[in-house]
């Protein structure tokens, strides 16, 4: 269903007023900014480069039934670059919660994931690696950070600059899985039902001089399908993700990379959410120093909620979660640590039916809420996709999915007001 018909961020500054229970006097600031992405656009990401420009990436369905994978940057001016083209294909794998992205590694280095059909299954395809040493103008060949030749789903991939032009990729990797469904194939003549295979797995791969160096399976039982994140502190590399029991409790588990072996699974916070299924709406993180900053959503207890949770110690330990929302959440949060006491945080709130708005406000380490913003109309549905946040000097790049015929991608600056 196509939200309502207004204008997605008024052009200009807009403030807007403080909700009812708030404790922070000062709105949010919200600027629309022209979107260099052109028509039937969607699944957008962002990211910051090291000298403090935003690439943006997304997807744009082609007349001639193609999708391209497609590269802006935004400089200091508030202007775009042309958009260039990474990777222009009939097989890419399409979703609205898996989408592609395109991540600065320092010094004109790109890397870019996309995902790409590996079979007939409905789910089988492959995550494929390029990087780009000219800003984008050309990618060298692709390179998988899972094992090939599977046909298996592989995908909701974090890309984690580690210095020297070199990343950390998290990765889902069904490969396992795959593998025990055909030997049950082969073995009772019969395959077992599409998802009934072996558990999702946890995966990390290090890329470098544009290939992968080392790829490990770090969690071996996870939830299949929700987003993963990861941030980088001053002790090091933090994962945060859906993790999935014996039990099916599908909480938030945290990785920390320490004294170059990854750690042992840790819970986040026991939500407790029990779920035979996977609620396709995972964490993010962002990091300053030893501060990270953790949002997801859970509806324990029957209750969706957005949470928030801080670390002092990279990620070691969290203090206990705070809720976000403003009660009737879908979920699809992004956030990002503006100092080591504030975070903005973003996510997608119903507002009745179908309809719904992108909104975010700032959450501070002691657990007060500023006023919310609504950032744009959107939809409850997949449609709308997931907004995502890339840190600058005064806020956040926001950029977000308009569904409706064609969608469109929207990107505003969304910064702290001042009275």
């Amino acid at each position: 269903m196509r939200p309502n018909a207004f204008t997605p961020v008024l052009a200009g500054a807009l403030l807007l007023a403080a909700c009812a229970g708030d404790r922070d006097p000062a709105p949010l600031v919200v600027e629309a900014l022209p979107s260099p992405a052109g028509a039937e656009a969607a699944e957008p990401f962002v990211a910051a480069a090291p000298d403090g420009a935003v690439t943006m990436s997304w997807l744009e369905r082609q007349a001639d039934s193609t999708v391209a994978l497609r590269l802006a940057r935004l400089g200091g001016d508030g202007t775009w670059s042309a958009p260039t083209e990474v990777v222009r294909r009939a097989d890419l794998f399409v979703n609205w919660a898996d989408f592609p992205s395109v991540v600065p590694l320092g010094g004109g280095t790109l890397l870019a994931h996309w995902l790409q059909r590996s079979g007939d299954g409905r789910f089988a395809y492959d995550v494929h690696l390029a990087e780009s040493r000219d800003g984008g103008a050309t990618w060298g060949p692709s390179a998988l950070p899972h094992p090939a030749g599977v046909p298996a789903e592989h995908g909701f991939v974090t890309i984690l600059p580690i210095g020297d032009g070199r990343a950390h990729v998290v990765l889902l990797d069904g490969t396992a899985g795959a593998l025990l469904a055909e030997e049950t194939r082969k073995r009772t003549g019969k395959a077992p039902a599409e998802g009934h295979g072996g558990a999702m797995q946890l995966g990390v791969a290090t890329w470098g001089d544009g290939t992968v160096q080392a790829s490990r399976i770090v969690d071996p039982r996870t939830c299949d399908c929700c987003q993963t994140t990861s941030a980088m502190t001053t002790k090091g590399p933090v994962i945060i993700y859906r993790d999935r029991t014996e039990d099916e409790v599908r909480d938030m588990s945290v990785l920390r990379l320490v004294d170059g072996a990854w750690t042992e699974p840790a819970p986040l916070h026991r939500d407790g959410w029990a779920i035979d299924y996977c609620p396709v709406n995972g964490p993010a993180a962002s990091a300053m120093g030893d501060t990270v900053v953790a949002v997801w959503f859970t509806a324990a207890q029957d209750t969706a909620r957005v949470r928030v949770a801080f670390s002092t110690d990279a990620g070691a330990t969290f203090s206990a979660p705070v809720r976000a929302d403003d009660g009737n959440p879908t979920g699809r949060v992004d956030v990002e640590l503006l100092d080591g006491g504030r975070a903005l945080v973003s996510w997608i709130e119903r507002t009745g039916g179908d309809s719904a708005q992108v909104r975010a406000r700032i959450v501070r380490r002691d657990g007060t809420l500023g006023p919310h913003a609504v950032v744009s109309p959107s939809s409850g549905t997949r449609s709308s996709g997931f907004p995502r946040m890339a840190r600058t000097a005064d806020g956040a790049i926001l950029a977000w999915t308009l569904p409706g015929k064609p969608s469109r991608v929207e990107v505003a600056r969304v910064r702290a007001g001042t009275r």
